[in-house]
């Protein structure tokens, strides 16, 4: 049975069935802000069922009425969504610990790994981010992260897989569940970097986490989150299994609720592979839990490497912290390697050590000063906006005073394209919902975009990339059919189909 997608303009919210009223704190929020937002509201409320009750959980949360809707397990690592499925299982009666084969028997997936949070409550029996899954699956996908598979060491008899990772950022391996359910898992992940941001310091980050509450993931793994977010809108299926959550446990998944929640925390993206990188993105994000571990107070020039990018601090110690590590730089400067995709806003976390007087940090991008970072006694978060340079970047804060001890943490950049933004135009008339003209199906299958509605006089048919960028243009477009156009050879991802003065938004599968 074919997946019921449900999409939403650029201007717009989509609502699944909150209560009135149960964002409303968030309101008007974005980014680091909007995130803490929307962590004391599914914080409030959320009772912990026990590990245990999952199992009471699934009885209606993971029950499948969308596909066979014959009241089997819904499974994201076995369910078929155009075919037969290869196995079914009975709530209660297929329930399991031990499996040797697929098909065996169902278990408790971890989303996120439970042993990177030590099996702690609540996050251990947090029914948001934890499935009912085929049991030998589930021991496959083990605790990797998920990515984009090369080469497939094991795949599923739904065709999940995994193997080697092709995700920019990231070489080890790393698990590809298939396209149906690709937005879900990123919409699980994001869940529970908001529900627990408070604690992610304290959690091991398995190649997937960030330390700190915002982002709070690795830079390559939101990358590879927020183009699957993008790629496989919000189903039915989803819908229920939130509301049927809210009922069982008290809380709710905002990202599933309200879709753009995630482009105005992470800001947006439509790849998993190595294609330039949507501004608004985080491109670098530096914990310096990688600095050397001498732990001495010797000053001297410190150079690591973590996720792809490499640093260098000159006149530097290594044995001072503000969350867990830092880098602490006296007469001296932190220098990156050379990273791709251009730098949009900087956000660092400073703080004065020992004795000394107030001072700053001079921000160099490409040896140019672009602001300045504050310091002082206290622990102090400084964001510089709108320094948005493109291309390849060298970023360096160089300390202006040669005797001030200064901690440095946190250290995160948003990626910068200057074709970054869809124009102002196409985001106006996404604004107001067209009602007279709709793609079908959408996703869109072969190459063809069907539009219901008046056609006839339509004079140019424009389709945009999410960075703004056209990529066919065709005059006339309905010549020669009244009610579908042929598109050039469009990879997977979400695009904006313009109709003279209209938009409509679809994506290819």
């Amino acid at each position: 049975m074919k997946k019921i997608l449900l999409f939403v303009t650029f201007a717009g919210l989509m609502h699944a069935q909150a209560p009135t009223g149960y964002y409303n704190s968030a309101n008007g929020l974005s980014g680091a802000a909007l995130k803490t937002a929307l962590s004391t509201i599914i914080t409030n409320g959320h009772q912990d069922k026990g590990y245990s009750g999952l199992w009471t959980g699934y009885k209606t949360t993971d029950i499948d009425k969308n596909y066979e809707n014959d009241g089997s397990i819904l499974d994201i690592y076995s369910e078929k969504p155009t075919g037969t499925d290869p196995y079914k299982y009975t709530p209660v009666t297929n329930q399991c610990g031990t499996y040797s084969v697929e098909g065996n028997c169902y278990n408790r997936e971890h989303i996120i790994p439970q042993s990177l949070f030590s099996e702690a409550a609540p996050m251990v029996s947090d029914i948001h981010f934890i499935r009912a899954t085929d049991g030998k699956v589930n021991g496959m996908r083990s605790n990797y992260p998920f990515g984009k598979v090369g080469t497939a060491t094991f795949t599923s008899k739904n065709g999940s897989k995994l193997g080697n990772s092709v995700s920019s950022g990231y070489s080890g391996t790393v698990f590809e569940p298939i396209d149906e359910f690709k937005g879900d898992v990123a919409r699980m992940i994001f869940y529970f970097v908001t529900r627990y941001q408070s604690k992610l310091s304290s959690f091991s980050s398995g190649n997937m986490l960030g330390n700190s509450t915002f982002p709070g993931l690795q830079t390559w793994q939101l990358n590879v989150l927020l183009a699957w977010h993008n790629q496989d809108p919000v189903s039915q299926a989803e819908i229920n299994r939130n509301n049927a959550s809210y009922t069982f446990q008290g809380n709710r998944n905002p990202f599933i609720d309200n879709p753009n929640y995630v482009n105005q925390i992470w800001g947006s993206g439509s790849t998993d592979g190595g294609t330039t990188t949507p501004s608004g993105t985080n491109c670098v994000n530096e914990t310096f839990e990688n600095i050397p571990t001498d732990n001495t107070a010797t000053y001297s020039t410190r150079t690591w490497t973590n996720s792809g990018v490499s640093w260098t601090a000159t006149d530097a110690r290594t044995d001072q912290t503000i969350s867990t590590k830092a880098i602490t730089v006296r007469s001296g400067s932190l220098t990156s390697g050379s990273v791709a995709n251009g730098i949009g806003s900087l956000t660092v976390t400073t703080q004065l050590k020992f004795t000394g007087s107030n001072g700053t940090f001079n921000v160099k991008v490409n040896g140019t000063t672009v602001g300045t970072i504050p310091y002082n006694t206290n622990v102090t978060t400084t964001t510089i906006n709108n320094i948005n340079i493109s291309g390849n970047v060298v970023v360096t804060l160089e300390n202006t005073s040669t005797s001030n001890r200064v901690a440095i943490d946190n250290l995160s950049w948003t990626c910068y394209s200057a074709s970054g933004k869809i124009s102002n135009t196409i985001s106006s008339d996404l604004a107001v919902e067209n009602k007279d003209l709709q793609i079908y199906p959408n996703p869109i299958y072969n190459q063809e975009i069907f539009v219901k509605g008046n056609t006839e006089n339509i004079q140019k048919a424009e389709i945009y990339n999410l960075q703004g960028k056209v990529v066919q243009s065709i005059h006339t477009p309905f010549k020669n059919s009244r009610n579908s156009i042929k598109v050039n050879n469009l990879p997977q991802g979400t695009y904006i189909l313009k109709l003279d003065k209209t938009s409509l938004k679809f994506i290819v599968k």
